[in-house]
């Protein structure tokens, strides 16, 4: 099943659909109600669906039409490649995520991947995915090198930003108006709080807690 808003775009994936000759294009919705109503009548096994369309959006239908024909294998297929609509449309249950500019050939091969119960993305969506997982990965361990410098009294903690910004004990002491002795000594019970083995060590853990 197709569902957009717009004929042209309909008749072209149809056109596209169709000349695969074990593929057949059973419905096609013109907006997120519509694409609901059909999936639900239909059971198709797989369904284009549009993101922007009027009456309810195909990210809103998305959730409805899973539950409406719990089987069929719905395909995000947009214009617009937003990470959020990429995370969006996975998080909702979609089985793949297309942009309107793919291929015909890769249009097709996604079809056959989500009837057979694969999931499929295109290059674009899946650059998103992986920065947004990485983006996940450098939240974590920010949260847990704060939690690390919560063992820090705030004098320590005014050492360590600035051990994370390269300067010597030296510098260091000029800006927080200290002796180099004195700095020195921080650094030292900075390391043993922290469990580092030396400065570059804890400045690393000053750039992940992003002090």
């Amino acid at each position: 099943m197709i569902a957009d808003d717009e004929p042209l775009i309909r008749a072209g994936i149809r056109m596209i659909l169709t000349s695969d000759q074990e593929i057949e294009v059973v419905a096609e919705a013109v907006n997120g109600r519509e694409a609901v109503d059909l999936a639900r009548a239909h059971a198709a096994d797989v369904v284009l669906l549009d993101i922007q369309m009027p009456v309810l959006d195909g990210l809103s239908a998305l959730p409805e039409l899973r539950r409406a024909a719990p089987s069929t294998r719905v395909i995000v297929l947009t214009t617009f490649g937003e990470r959020e609509n990429v995370l969006r449309a996975l998080e909702h249950g979609g089985a793949g995520f297309l942009l309107k500019d793919t291929a015909p050939a890769e249009l097709i091969r996604a079809v056959r991947a989500a009837a057979a119960g694969d999931a499929y993305l295109s290059p674009a969506a899946t650059r998103h995915v992986v920065e947004q997982l990485a983006s996940g990965r450098e939240a974590a361990r920010a949260e847990e090198a704060r939690a690390r410098l919560t063992a820090l009294s705030e004098r320590e903690r005014q050492v360590l930003e600035l051990l994370g910004e390269g300067l010597s004990n030296a510098d260091a002491g000029r800006r927080l108006h200290m002796s180099e002795a004195t700095v020195k000594t921080y650094v030292s019970r900075i390391l043993a709080k922290l469990g580092c083995e030396n400065r570059v060590q804890a400045a690393l853990l000053a750039r992940d807690a992003r002090l």
